[in-house]
């Protein structure tokens, strides 16, 4: 492949005087299993040496990646206990800021599940030097009443309820206006052992004119056809449809803008109930929901329910809107394109133009990115501890997300070689314009085995490749080379005399980078950052 000019104008950074330690390391080579001589590294899960990811990388990376199903090396209880005391850490060094970043990832919808920052909020109520942007920031985490159940489910594992969480939660119901209040009301009733009622008990919030709605959601109130002045329209279309007739369904759903959750469990086995919510279905839901409408032979090749979901799927403004994150859409393609569920006997015909629009969604719902010219290897690691799953999804593991994020760089950027490496190194076989689908069947087929996060610059360095930044995707848990990945970036940059630049994309939640925090040519990024894209691009221009 011909790869243009560099256009990246940046010297070389400074490295050490070559001390006599420095030339006895280069004649010896130091193993990844070993520390290198003068520089601050730790062990990893794996046993190889690497560096400390400093504290406010570790944050986001929990933020965004969480520690649901643990890692290959790690448990979920240990990550998520490692994790915690970061959350703890960066609260009190500076809790404005680390309350600021759980708010600015969960309002962005960067993270794949608010989850993460529901958990980190409720930390932040236990370091009294935060409660105060805790509070401030509370309806920007805690938006939806499933967030708010989680939040109460998280709260009460740590402390109890003190005077300024129970008005945090009381602001939570007071704030919002009353049609939007009564919609979180119908639509999440209970979660987590949580139900309204015991959250506005705990809470005592006092508005006149939410008073009525809170009455009835504690069921102290007459029922809402004899409370019609007060209480919102939607609350009634709620009631209304536990009684109806299912012919009658489809009309409150429109009428009344009615979702899945708010209706009797016989309703939804009823075509025209499916036809009528998906109309107006949220796109989150929607993605979530196509399997069902294509069995219900709602969802059909060619008829226009398909083509309005397509349009929708295409649409990078209802994708944002929705906040609508590229894991649901990459899980949910996987789901749908399969043509059956995962549990139960749930099967159905898969529509193409369905799944080629959910790949155009996957590539939308990343901020948008312009190409910056730059020569880019881009390497993924499909090592054996990478099975692991990716960023809490059960189905999706973390060789298949880096492989995702991996084809976003090389479809923004043309000059972009795809490789793989585990203890070796290997061609990708993969078209980074072909569907998702496609690349993943692929990615199965490569051998795994242990890591070596060395290789990609290895490779460049032996024959010869100009290569102005060096994009990994991995867990961070190299150990089976016998040169450090950082020495094998500096001996590229020497042999080549390019100011070659190294971002480590990590795709797990844990405290290890491969990359020299100190090596302002280094950049550490999370995978699945929807963020992730631009904030490489913006990095690489000169």
């Amino acid at each position: 492949m011909d790869l243009p000019a560099a256009r990246l104008a940046c010297p070389l950074p400074e490295e050490p005087e070559p001390t006599m330690r420095h030339l006895i390391q280069h004649l010896l080579r130091t193993p990844q299993t070993e520390p290198l001589p003068g520089e601050a590294q730790v062990r990893n899960h794996a046993g190889g040496f690497v560096y400390a990811a400093d504290l406010w990388t570790r944050l986001e990376r929990f933020l965004i990646l969480g520690s649901d199903g643990g890692t290959y090396y790690v448990s979920e209880r240990e990550l998520t206990i490692d994790s915690a005391q970061v959350v703890l850490e960066a609260l009190a060094e500076n809790p404005e800021r680390a309350v600021a970043l759980i708010a600015s990832i969960s309002q962005a919808g960067r993270a794949p599940s608010n989850r993460a920052a529901l958990f980190a909020l409720a930390l932040a109520f236990c370091e009294p030097r935060a409660v105060p942007a805790a509070r401030g920031s509370f309806t920007a985490v805690v938006r939806t009443g499933t967030h708010l159940f989680e939040f109460l489910t998280a709260v009460r594992g740590l402390r109890g309820f003190g005077r300024a969480l129970r008005g945090a939660v009381a602001d939570w119901y007071v704030t919002k206006p009353v049609e939007q209040l009564g919609y979180q009301l119908v639509k999440y009733r209970q979660r987590s052992g949580w139900t309204h009622r015991d959250a506005l008990r705990l809470a005592h919030p006092k508005n006149e004119e939410r008073n009525a709605l809170f009455a009835w959601a504690a069921g102290k109130a007459e029922a809402p056809s004899e409370a019609e002045a007060v209480l919102p329209p939607i609350v009634r279309g709620f009631a209304e449809a536990q009684t109806a007739v299912t012919e009658r369904i489809p009309a409150l759903v429109r009428e009344y803008g009615l979702t899945h959750e708010m209706l009797p469990p016989h309703a939804l086995k009823d075509p025209l109930v499916l036809r009528a919510l998906a109309e107006a279905m949220p796109l989150g839901a929607l993605v979530r929901f196509l399997g069902r409408l294509s069995a219900a032979g709602v969802l059909k090749r060619g008829n226009q329910l398909e083509r309005d979901v397509v349009a929708r799927l295409k649409s990078a403004r209802a994708i944002h809107r929705a906040r609508l994150h590229p894991m649901a859409i990459l899980v949910a393609q996987r789901t749908y394109a399969s043509g059956h569920g995962d549990r139960g006997s749930l099967t159905w015909a898969v529509s193409p133009a369905i799944v080629d629009a959910m790949n155009v969604a996957f590539r939308k719902a990343f901020s948008d990115v312009e190409p910056t010219g730059q020569r880019i290897l881009a390497a993924v690691d499909v090592s054996g501890s990478m099975n692991s799953p990716c960023a809490g999804s059960r189905s999706l593991s973390c060789k298949e997300g880096a492989l995702a994020m991996a084809m976003i760089t090389a479809s923004t950027e043309r000059s972009t070689l795809l490789k793989a490496f585990s203890h070796q190194f290997m061609d990708l076989p993969i078209d980074p314009t072909e569907s998702l689908q496609t690349a993943m069947q692929r990615l199965a087929g490569i051998p795994f085995g242990a890591t070596d996060c060395a290789l990609p610059m290895q490779w460049a360095e032996a024959h010869g490749v100009p290569i102005d930044a060096f994009v990994i995707l991995t867990d961070n848990e190299t150990w089976y080379g016998k040169t450090h990945p950082m020495e094998a970036l500096r001996s590229y940059r020497r042999a080549t005399n390019l100011p070659a630049r190294l971002i480590v994309v990590a795709m797990t939640g844990t405290r290890f980078s491969i990359a020299d925090p100190t090596d302002p040519l280094t950049l550490d990024v999370v995978g699945f950052d929807a963020n992730t894209p631009s904030t490489i691009s913006h990095f690489l221009r000169p």
